[in-house]
């Protein structure tokens, strides 16, 4: 089950990625560079961190892709059957990389080095690519032609996230995006592994030589999302992004967002924004959505934005057996969060009521209106929920009241609990942005946690952290 606990968390990484770029496809985000003649047209490498947020089932995600013109053209990218490809037309001649490894994981963080040298005598070692540190096997001939000259010339465009600038945009986060022209290095220039943990992680790539054509985007200058920081001046020229698309969510701290691999099958959502957004709903049923991080300890805090509807939204807390439950969230069920023995707790803002496992608390709190943001604070080390509306926290609640628990909601112990948002209305959708730390909607104040992590709207009660990977190594 593609969740991520506390175990997938490190807690000192040594070298931390302190931003990544938010690329929807939705609204044909990508960026561009006219580049000039390539000091090597045989050896080159290209290494970036990538998250994904949905399956390629509709067609294609490139990554990156230089176009000459339509006989001539490199693209990386994965496939409608979520394998990666690598792809070289010359002179409208076509040699290929088709990865064996599925990538289907929407919640963890990839690390893509595409090492090439066509000169290599070895044909075995004129393409190698790695994922997480490890060299992955696949078919094609694109290793087959000795000295093949890719297609990286004079007057071509470079692009990231989508197919010469016509489409298949990629869905996901990416950072840490190196080119390196007339250098092959392997995964170990970019990368390696944790000693107490075995996850692989980024290292410091700042010393490496990126050659004439090479760059190394971070995404850290918000005023300038696609500066190349190679120290060539290769800047990148950025297509529908803006600074909310700047996130911290990295493969140095993971953070949270919703799960689109576990939505029920009848009744499905579909997310964008970084899967921080449900954005449409292809039925007129229920749906319910939980986060891709749970906890079993800790305090967690995080925001919701009701974006649209009316107000039918269903904003709170389920564990993990209502994940495996037949009742709700996996099934072909048409419940809603809170209803029956679901083990979720919910507000539910139409009215104020608060659900609780199928128990109803009436005029626990104030009405929302379409705009208002939602405050879950979970306690799980005392064992209680707590829900504010505009950063008032309902029922007279007292987040850091301790076990005492004063106007908060009881939960049972020794569970994992995860954030989710649902719909309870039948014939409208009710749409709701999530922040977990890493917004997609603009905050107009900005409160971080006691660990600096996370931006949200309104103050953070003590005690309480953004749910990411790093916090988790900490507190979980």
């Amino acid at each position: 089950m593609p969740l991520i606990l506390g175990t997938n968390s490190i807690k000192d990484t040594g070298f931390d990625v302190a931003n990544s770029l938010r690329f929807n496809d939705g609204s044909s985000d990508s960026l561009q560079r006219s580049m000039a003649t390539a000091t090597s047209r045989r050896k080159f490498t290209i290494s970036m961190w990538i998250k994904k947020c949905s399956n390629s089932t509709g067609g294609e995600q490139v990554l990156f892709h230089t176009w000459v013109d339509s006989n001539n053209r490199v693209q990386i990218g994965f496939q409608s059957n979520n394998k990666l490809q690598i792809r070289n037309r010359t002179s409208g001649s076509d040699n290929e990389f088709n990865s064996d490894m599925v990538f289907r994981d929407t919640n963890a963080w990839y690390h893509i080095v595409v090492q090439i040298d066509s000169t290599n005598g070895t044909q075995a070692n004129r393409v190698r690519v790695y994922v997480n540190g490890n060299q992955i096997t696949g078919s094609g001939s694109l290793d087959s032609v000795l000295n093949l000259d890719y297609s990286i010339t004079s007057s071509h465009t470079n692009y990231i996230g989508q197919y010469g600038g016509v489409g298949n945009f990629f869905d996901g986060y990416m950072t840490e995006v190196v080119y390196l022209d007339g250098q092959s290095l392997d995964a170990t220039s970019f990368g390696e592994f944790d000693e107490d943990s075995g996850i692989w992680k980024p290292i410091d790539v700042s010393g490496l030589t990126f050659g004439t054509n090479g760059f190394y985007l971070d995404f850290e200058n918000s005023g300038s999302l696609g500066a190349d920081v190679s120290g060539n001046g290769n800047n990148f020229t950025v297509n529908n992004l803006t600074s909310i698309d700047q996130t911290t969510d990295t493969p140095t701290n993971n953070g949270c967002t919703l799960n689109p691999l576990l939505v029920p099958i009848s009744y499905p959502v579909t997310f964008a924004d970084g899967n921080l957004k449900t954005a449409s709903q292809s039925s007129t049923g229920r749906f319910q959505a939980i986060s891709s991080i749970g906890a079993s300890s800790g305090k967690w805090y995080a925001e919701f934005k009701l974006d649209s509807g009316t107000t039918f939204h269903t904003i709170g807390v389920a564990t993990e057996d209502s994940i495996s439950s037949a009742s709700v969230l996996v099934q072909n069920s048409n419940n809603y969060l809170g209803q029956g023995s679901s083990l979720s707790y919910i507000y539910y803002g139409h009215d104020g009521d608060v659900w609780s496992n199928g128990s109803i608390s009436s005029g626990f709190g104030s009405t929302t209106s379409v705009g208002d943001i939602i405050g879950v604070a979970m306690d799980l080390d005392n064992n209680y929920l707590y829900f504010s509306v505009n950063g008032t926290f309902q029922n007279s609640g007292d987040p850091t009241s301790g076990a005492t628990g004063t106007g908060g909601v009881s939960i049972p112990s020794d569970k994992i609990y995860f954030f989710a948002v649902g719909d309870l209305a039948t014939g409208s959708f009710n749409g709701t942005t999530c922040n977990f730390g890493s917004p997609a909607f603009t905050i107009s104040s900005g409160n971080s946690d006691g660990n600096s992590k996370g931006n949200f709207e309104y103050a953070v009660p003590s005690g309480y952290f953004a749910l990411c990977t790093s916090n988790l190594a900490e507190h979980g």
